[in-house]
């Protein structure tokens, strides 16, 4: 492994553990929300029901991420900047909070800050088992991925995947305004997460190793049947790791999707929520050691 690699690994433990004692930076400051403005001002010139325009949108969206690497170049910064465990872990206890004081309208305004569904109609169950598929899902793509673009290509490849990210949750939806429009951004999501969905699933097992076997056979029987290629890797995962059941019929505005049946335990409770969270946070933790612990080489440079 070359120096300039272990320089970034350790940049990223730092970036990583910045995030998990901080947080994310406030709203009015936080890069990602300005470059959601700017990428719908793009959408408002460049749509158009094509992929063509679909492609041209995530070219530009990719563009403009590599560019944001250019002002902030240091990896540990740019890690600490895109990563958001602290993030989710506070918006899905807050939806517990609301579970927990029996006040499902207060759990179904607050369900939209992790999940896309529609909440309008969720009872306690459904609005439970959103919020444990948005952390599994969300460790993937709010952690470990982009933890891994930052230690293959530094601040350039975590601003980069950052912005895939938030296009394809702004416009990768299988809806008839975005099926054409969105394939771009949503396929370039699924490719840069590829690994990390897995290498999230081996970390899952080692921080729960009494449930390793199991979280083994759910991944390799169940997780294909999901229509994502890798939160059905996270999920089936979570869902081993807790021993609890995901999957179900789940309604993302006018389209309906019928997910797979992930692990082979109960439904999730509200107290899964904060199991899930715990995990969430032993998997960052695992992350944290694994690349602060790579052997040194002379010259690293972060």
């Amino acid at each position: 492994m070359s120096a300039a690699l272990n320089g970034r690994a350790r940049a990223v433990a730092v970036g990583l553990l910045a995030d998990l004692l901080v947080g994310d930076p406030p709203p009015p400051w936080h890069p990602v929300g300005w470059f959601g403005t700017a990428m719908a001002g793009a959408e408002r010139v460049l749509y158009r029901d094509a992929r063509s325009a679909g492609v041209a949108h995530a070219g530009i969206g990719a563009l403009v991420g590599w560019a944001a690497a250019r002002a902030c170049p240091s990896t540990a910064v740019a890690t600490g900047i895109c990563v958001a465990g602290r993030g989710l872990t506070r918006a899905a206890h807050e939806v517990a909070d609301r579970l927990a004081d029996d006040d499902l309208d207060g759990a179904r305004e607050l369900l939209p800050g992790l999940a896309g569904r529609d909440p309008a109609n969720l009872d306690r169950a459904e609005i439970t088992r959103a919020v444990v598929e948005s952390v599994a899902e969300n460790t993937v793509d709010a952690i470990v991925a982009p933890a891994c673009w930052a230690v293959l290509a530094g601040a350039p490849g975590v601003f980069v995947h950052r912005a895939v990210n938030t296009m394809d949750a702004m416009v990768g939806h299988r809806n008839r305004r975005y099926q054409r429009y969105g394939w771009a951004a949503a396929r370039l999501d699924d490719a840069a997460a590829w690994l990390p969905a897995r290498l999230t699933a081996c970390l899952v097992a080692t921080v729960r190793p009494h449930a390793t076997a199991r979280i083994g056979r759910v991944v390799r029987d169940q997780a294909s049947a999901h229509p994502s290629p890798n939160a059905g890797v996270a999920e089936a995962a979570y869902a081993a790791a807790l021993d609890i059941q995901l999957g179900g019929t789940n309604r993302y505005g006018e389209a309906i999707e019928h997910r797979p049946r992930l692990g082979n335990g109960p439904p999730p409770t509200p107290v899964d929520i904060r199991r899930a969270t715990r995990l969430c946070r032993d998997v960052t933790l695992a992350a944290i050691a694994l690349l602060a612990t790579m052997p040194a080489r002379t010259g690293a440079a972060p």
